[in-house]
């Protein structure tokens, strides 16, 4: 079967391997028929694996599927139904598993396309507890953003920050994959967003996306707009995940008792943090990593209910390293698909 495999750092090839063994117990395999590109991927093709990982790696952090066979012990899933495939390599059977809370798995043994075989192959198999079923009426190109970009936004929102109807948020890199679709879930509640890009004719999309006001942080400072657009008040949530060239202004744009929720550090892992405003003001730093499950099962609901990631291009799987490198320049508004 074909497989897009990095074989070194920034080398991509398009390989033959062999087919996966038939499902073993409580396994699902999985026709793969598109990947979602996000910056985990861009990460692993640049080498910043955070953990020991093998070369060959079949990359493909996010993806869409068909089930082909189911193994012993699997009743839930039927072949010829469209899954998302959770890319977190949980145990199952911690507390936080249980729980439901997999993304805080004691055991995870990592994540797949980044430190084990992802999904830009023709067949895998998967623990079927790890498959969330597509709603009927739901694009396959969609549903391909499902399994980190929209349950990822889905859980820092709504788990994380707590983002109510009628309330201010700054939505960071509006144009990103996330960023997208954060406007887009905040809006359908009736949110207020303020979005900041970093070029022009990516602010024009933001504003067709939804977004009350755009700011281009080249030309105006964020946080002087969140103010002005508040009556100096503040926003009620900041939607992060630049990180340090944006922090500071970041906690400068919250109202008192405001939550700032954090999922990235694409600009650098070390902020300064002014601890007397943080007290003083009460505002709530929250850190989110991942989805749960369950978030990957919501946002399905949302896309089925009209909500739909923002596409920017679908390719095919032989240009999946064109799509890497715009994602990596940022000339990007949305979401890359890569088809299989």
């Amino acid at each position: 079967m074909r497989a897009l495999q990095l074989l070194a750092d920034r080398e991509l090839h398009l390989v033959d391997i062999p087919d996966p063994p038939p499902p073993g117990e409580g396994e699902a395999q999985i026709a793969i028929r598109a990947v979602a590109l996000n910056h985990i991927d861009v990460w692993g093709w640049r080498g910043m694996a955070f953990a020991k990982r093998t070369l060959p790696l079949t990359v493909g952090a996010e993806a869409v599927g068909e089930v082909t066979a189911t193994g012993p012990g699997v009743t839930a899933l039927r072949p010829g139904q469209r899954v998302v495939p959770y890319g977190g390599m949980t145990c199952g059977t911690c507390r936080a598993c249980r729980e439901g809370r997999d993304n805080l798995c004691e055991n995870v043994a990592g994540v797949r396309g980044f430190h084990a075989d992802g999904f830009a192959q023709a067949l895998v198999n998967v623990p079927a507890r790890l498959l969330v079923p597509v709603p009927d009426g739901v694009a396959t190109e969609d549903a391909a953003c499902a399994g980190i970009t929209f349950s990822t936004v889905q859980h820092m929102l709504f788990d994380n920050a707590g983002l109510q109807a009628g309330e201010v948020v700054l939505v960071h890199a509006a144009g990103s994959g996330i960023g997208t679709a954060a406007v887009r879930m905040a809006k359908a509640i009736g949110c207020t967003v303020i979005g900041t890009v970093g070029d022009e004719w990516k602010a024009t999309k933001a504003r067709e996306l939804g977004c009350d006001h755009v700011v281009n942080y080249n030309v105006d400072r964020f946080e002087s707009v969140c103010r002005r657009v508040t009556g100096k008040r503040g926003v009620d949530v900041v939607f992060e995940h630049v990180g340090a060239a944006t922090w500071a202004a970041s906690l400068l744009s919250l109202r008192m008792g405001g939550r700032l929720v954090t999922c990235g550090s694409t600009s650098g892992v070390s902020a300064e943090t002014n601890l007397m405003m943080l007290f003083q003001r009460q505002l709530r730093l929250i850190g989110s990593f991942g989805a749960r499950r369950e978030n990957i099962a919501q946002s399905l609901d949302k896309m089925a209910a009209g909500i739909r990631p923002v596409l920017d291009t679908v390719l095919p799987l032989d240009r999946f390293g064109e799509g890497l490198h715009r994602l990596e320049s940022r000339n990007v508004f949305g979401k890359i698909v890569v088809t299989l």
